[in-house]
């Protein structure tokens, strides 16, 4: 093929992804056009499933085939790291037994009996990818692997992820061993939620002790988007014969942050990039209210003060496209009465676009309001005496 060729298909490529998630249609015809693209979009991608969420709002900004479950390689190892962090400390020892010793696959040439802290562990499976620190892991937290697989399990419902099954914490092959791309981008949305997770997946080298020899492991990043792609956040790579190249990425741009995942990819890192660029041209992060916004007054009876404001403790924003109309829904009772305490919601309000909740906030009561006793009633008759009497 000729190179200009080449550079006309890449082009083409980008502007019909941007055009993908631009496209809103409003008629059955539309509609029918919309799934015609989104399968020329996948021959495109070469992709067998891929789906994009804003890490905040968990808003899925593009999605194909997203739900259809599919062996997924090593990027199981972000569940792997995720019940390590959530499960154990950073700092405790982790001892590599039988089972972790040799396992097939990637490897950091653990030895048997050989004890590094949880934290080394962590970047041993997450930039090496090492399917031997992932047995250990599984052992240190499960006391086996089927028994971690078991939890991984567990977890992955309380997320959501419902097409998804674990059979063990590497990635290898198994029958009973899946997920879609919309859970794994679930699951990597809430490990990356997590700031000793963040920082590991965006080391690119980092050093490991090695026992028994007089120098360290040296420990490279796979993931090459981290020196590739401006504002890039991790997170995982994965490849086996079975599952293809697979990849969990991430970026930020501005408030804007994504998480994204691609299964049986072949062109995975270049395809990452073009998703992400048309995410980050179609949609960006909106605030609407920022914490300490007072929403609405609302009237107090019997109480010291006549009312409170009901304000927000967390900004309420989301992704929105340029031709999105956000609208702001709002749920408070019309009076309150006494006594109020300020740590106590009252209320919500949600963000709402295209009859979908972006982003739904708790309201609190800007103040406390105790009751109207009868000594509280006479020193606010005394006081305003007091004033009158100036």
């Amino acid at each position: 093929m000729k190179k200009w060729e080449m550079k006309w298909r890449k082009w083409l490529l980008v502007l019909f992804i941007c055009c993908t998630f631009l496209y809103n249609g409003i008629s059955a015809g539309a509609q029918e056009m919309e799934a015609a693209e989104a399968a020329d979009t996948q021959v495109a991608l070469g992709a067998k499933a891929a789906c994009l969420i804003e890490l905040h709002s968990g808003r899925v900004l593009y999605e194909y085939n997203a739900d259809a479950p599919l062996p997924m390689a090593s990027t199981t190892k972000v569940m792997t790291a995720l019940l390590a962090l959530e499960r154990a400390q950073l700092s405790d020892p982790v001892t590599c037994g039988n089972a972790a010793y040799g396992v097939p696959g990637t490897s950091i040439y653990l030895g048997v009996g050989e004890v590094l802290t949880m934290e080394e562990m962590l970047q041993g499976l997450l930039l090496s990818s090492g399917n031997d620190a992932a047995t250990a892991i599984a052992e240190h937290i499960g006391g086996s692997v089927q028994s971690f697989a078991d939890l991984m399990n567990v977890r992955a419902l309380e997320l959501g992820a419902t097409n998804t099954n674990f059979a063990n914490p590497h990635g290898l092959p198994n029958s009973d061993h899946y997920t879609s791309a919309r859970d794994l981008a679930r699951i990597a949305c809430e490990a990356m939620k997590l700031p000793d997770f963040r920082r590991i997946v965006s080391t690119q080298r980092a050093s490991i002790p090695w026992e028994g020899r007089e120098y360290n492991r040296q420990l490279r990043n796979k993931n090459r988007l981290l020196g590739d792609y401006p504002g890039a956040t991790g997170i995982k790579t994965g490849y086996t014969r079975a599952a293809g190249r697979c990849l969990v990425f991430g970026a930020q741009r501005g408030e804007l942050e994504i998480v994204g995942v691609v299964l049986g990819c072949p062109s995975w890192f270049d395809v990452a990039k073009e998703l992400m660029d048309a995410a980050f041209t179609a949609f960006s992060q909106v605030t609407l209210l920022n914490a300490g916004e007072s929403v609405r007054y609302i009237p107090v009876s019997g109480g010291l003060f006549n009312g409170v404001e009901a304000v927000l403790r967390a900004p309420i924003s989301a992704p929105l496209r340029q031709d999105e109309s956000p609208v702001l829904e709002i749920d408070l009772p019309a009076a309150l009465a006494a006594p109020v305490q300020a740590g106590q919601p009252i209320g919500s309000i949600r963000l709402m676009a295209d009859g979908l909740v972006l982003d739904e906030r708790p309201l609190y009561p800007s103040r406390d309001v105790p009751n109207l006793t009868f000594w509280n009633q006479l020193l606010r008759v005394l006081r305003r005496w007091c004033l009158l009497a100036r």
